[in-house]
């Protein structure tokens, strides 16, 4: 009779087989990267700088008129000493990826940390405008406190604010990080490099995409499926993809842009412009006008009647 199951040397010879995949993979190993940030980590400092940004949000913590300076300041202190270490973790990677001496690491995170800490009243301000532009933008929105609970877009936009803030003093990973895990909750791709302006609204949301270089004007409203990418990358002579520059659209002040819509390349959409569900562009778009794709013809059929009815 057959014998079943791993034997000894079935399981060691399958091991073999494995880990000999673990050679030269840097890219997808995780051994030996004791200077990686934590996942998890990052995760609960996102949820700490929520609970700032909307306190009492969670419902792990009671937050009263009398204790709030108390609240706030207990979680500060932990998101800075949590945050700057794995922002610390984050720049060594870099060094070691890159094999370059960029400073002191550990004082470059304390100083990512410190500006992150100090941008959050501006950011709260920002998403103040973000929630009063739901509020005003959907007639099925009966309170601020019902967006801010269960309205995808507005944790996708303040991740997304946060981990701006990270971008723009080049912590690596981090920001990626954050706003990915908004992209897994939500469906909404928000690219951490991306600039966006005040009362920004994401109706519905679901699969929209903002790339890197999006730059995205004020009162600019969103609805699902929309998509601000990118055309083909240019390549170098190893046929390798040349990064950087600006490759993403433009879109200026009192834009909407309806369900399904792309938009590609760098391109400008003026002010006030109207861009109709399903349309494809890539070129700009004057102030003030409505783009829309030909009306495509419909087709009224009968319905057969079923025997016996």
């Amino acid at each position: 009779m057959r014998k079943r199951g791993l034997t000894s040397k079935k399981m060691e010879r399958l091991v073999g087989e494995i880990t000999r995949t673990y050679e030269g993979d840097m890219g997808i190993n995780f051994i030996d990267a004791t200077n990686l940030p934590v996942r998890d980590k990052i995760l609960e400092i996102l949820d700490l700088l929520t609970e700032i940004l909307f306190p009492g949000y969670t419902g792990k913590r009671t937050v009263t008129k009398s204790n709030i300076n108390f609240v706030v300041i207990d979680i500060l202190c932990h998101i800075y000493t949590e945050l700057s270490g794995q922002i610390e973790r984050a720049y060594k990677y870099r060094c070691r990826m890159e094999k370059c001496d960029t400073g002191d690491c550990r004082a470059m995170a304390e100083d990512a940390t410190e500006h992150l800490l100090t941008q959050l009243p501006k950011v709260r301000e920002m998403l103040k405008g973000d929630v009063a532009a739901a509020f005003d933008g959907d007639p099925a929105a009966k309170s601020y406190e019902e967006i801010v609970i269960s309205y995808p877009c507005i944790i996708a936009i303040a991740t997304y604010r946060i981990a701006h803030e990270l971008y723009v003093k080049d912590v690596p990973l981090l920001p990626r990080i954050m706003t990915e895990c908004a992209h897994a909750k939500t469906g909404i791709d928000i690219h951490p490099g991306a600039k966006i302006g005040r009362n920004f609204f994401i109706d519905h949301g679901t699969g929209v995409v903002i790339g890197e270089t999006t730059i995205i004007g004020d009162n600019v409203k969103i609805y699902q499926g929309a998509t601000l990418g990118a055309l083909s990358f240019p390549k170098d002579e190893r046929g390798r993809i040349i990064k950087g520059g600006k490759r993403h659209p433009t879109i200026e002040d009192n834009v909407t842009i309806y369900a399904e819509a792309t938009i590609l390349g760098d391109v400008v959409i003026g002010k006030g412009a109207v861009i109709g569900g399903n349309v494809w562009l890539k070129e700009s778009v004057p102030a003030g006008v409505t783009v829309n794709t030909p009306g495509a013809d419909l087709v009224y059929v009968k319905n057969k009647k079923t025997k016996g009815k």
